[in-house]
């Protein structure tokens, strides 16, 4: 039997803002010891998959490849990069083309969205192997999950009761509003719908030929025009722009026929509010949770039931004081501060700053490069002062910039800066100059991390005044970032 795990790894996670953001989103974040993507790739491991498909916007491509390079245990990856966001039943359509093309329609895909959290490995993948041998008979299969409460940001599926057994599954219903949601957990006969699922290639094709043909065809166009490099499949802007912006559920599960649910008997969280996040880190005795960066001091006086999650370039103090039920999350370019209650609102704040055109939507507060990372220290009229990190062996593009100019003192590791058609070893303490308009280039030829801390000084700071002229990682057609 070949098993293809495939991790859907997208969605803004804009309720978790301002630590997810639209370029480093809730599949990074760091939760339970590891970011939530690496988890969901070492379960698809611990099932036996004999391959790990990745379908993720292509702007994610380097920060994934980085994050596997450092699991003890590398899989085997081939990734699907998707130019735009266009909802599960398209992604799921070109994985199922993809492995069917590699494997064979017998293929079995076990879909895993990236940003869950499930601690107990053992049970889930116990549950999978379940979900896989109902596959193998043709039927698409769900996960579900036993509701706590009645919870108005998931869907529902419906059966003949609620049991461990698992069982036909009757019907999908989207979101319901509160009273629904309460009538849904009185029946004893509704699972949550956790967004995993289990089914052969040939079977999930046969599907959208029968119930969403539109997708399939949109698909199978799409798949005709991709291109392969290496171990990345990339597809026609164009092309892709064509699938219909649907999602698996609405496409197939609601239709078919032939669709079994397999009950979780493991613990899991979507993580999508704070709070989630929160009840995922162990508490102290007041019942508040911590998840702050090295060299951050914190004093609760009076608190309790409150979550404070603290990102910062240097050593922070802080201290609440009076007060209970909190969400406190500070980064250095923003703060948010909500009572549990109202954090599913968190996504109005999100849709307010993107109306502002607010970058802080967009870049997190440490930007992650290909070579390495970069965050601004201060920024004001004239001028703005970053801390610059490459790893060893990388280097940035060779570029130059229309309308600045910059300074740069290495402080940490080996550097050769090529300024013009000349190449200057500095190392720390030593500083370079960079006029306007003079193509340059950084290289760590060191054995550990560079840290450089570079002052740009002009009419004009964006990280669109970027002109690249050779780049190792193939960037040179696209407009911003070193």
């Amino acid at each position: 039997m070949q098993l293809v795990s495939v991790v859907l790894s997208g969605g803004a996670g804009t309720r978790l803002w301002p630590v997810s953001r639209q370029s480093l989103p809730k599949p990074f974040m760091p939760l339970g010891g590891s970011p939530l993507l690496t988890q969901a790739l070492e379960r698809g491991q611990h099932c036996g998959a004999n391959d790990t498909l990745i379908v993720t916007n292509q702007d994610y491509l380097f920060l994934t490849r980085s994050l596997i390079a450092d699991m003890d245990a590398q899989p085997a990856a081939h990734y699907l990069l998707e130019p735009q966001g266009r909802n599960t039943a398209p992604a799921i359509a070109l994985a199922a083309l993809a492995c069917a093309t590699m494997h064979g329609p017998e293929t079995i895909m076990l879909v895993l969205p990236a940003d869950h959290l499930i601690p107990d490995t053992e049970a889930f993948v116990a549950c999978a192997l379940e979900a896989v041998h109902h596959a193998q008979k043709g039927e698409l299969v769900v996960f579900g999950i036993r509701p706590t409460n009645p919870e108005t940001g998931f869907g529902y599926i419906e059966v003949a009761q609620l049991g461990p057994q698992t069982q036909a599954a009757l019907r999908f219903v989207e979101k319901p509003d509160q009273q629904t949601a309460q009538e849904y957990l009185a029946t004893g006969r509704y699972y949550w719908n956790s967004g995993m699922f289990c089914f052969s290639a040939g079977a999930i094709l046969q599907a959208l030929r029968e119930h969403s043909p539109e997708v399939l065809q949109a698909a199978e166009h799409t798949w005709g025009h991709a291109s392969t490099h290496g171990d990345a499949s990339c597809f026609d802007a164009q092309a892709f722009a064509q699938l219909p912006d649907i999602s698996i559920d609405y496409a197939v599960m609601e239709r078919a026929r032939n669709v079994t649910l397999v009950p979780a008997k493991f613990g899991w969280s979507d993580v999508g509010s704070w709070p989630a996040v929160a009840q995922a880190i162990p508490p102290d005795p007041s019942g508040n949770t911590l998840n702050c960066a090295r060299g951050t001091e914190y004093i609760g006086v009076d608190t309790s039931g409150t979550h404070v999650h603290v990102e910062s370039h240097g050593p922070k103090i802080v201290a609440t004081v009076g007060i209970r039920d909190l969400v406190i999350v500070d980064t250095p370019d923003a703060l948010l501060v909500t009572h549990k209650d109202a954090a599913q609102k968190v996504k109005s704040v999100v849709d307010a700053l993107k109306a502002r055109q607010q970058s802080c939507t967009q870049l997190p507060a440490i930007v992650h490069r290909p070579w390495g990372t970069y965050a601004t220290l201060k920024e004001e009229t004239g001028y703005k002062v970053k801390r610059i990190t490459v790893r060893s062996g990388q280097s940035l593009s060779l570029q130059y910039h229309h309308q600045r100019a910059e300074h740069w003192v290495v402080v940490q590791g080996t550097a050769i800066v090529q300024i013009g058609d000349l190449e200057h070893l500095t190392v720390p303490g030593q500083y370079r100059y960079i006029p306007l308009k003079e193509k340059h280039r950084l290289t760590n030829i060191g054995d550990d991390e560079l840290v450089l801390i570079e002052v740009q000084c002009g009419s004009y700071l964006g990280e669109d005044d970027i002109v690249r002229l050779a780049d190792k990682y193939g960037r040179t057609e696209l407009p911003a970032g070193k």
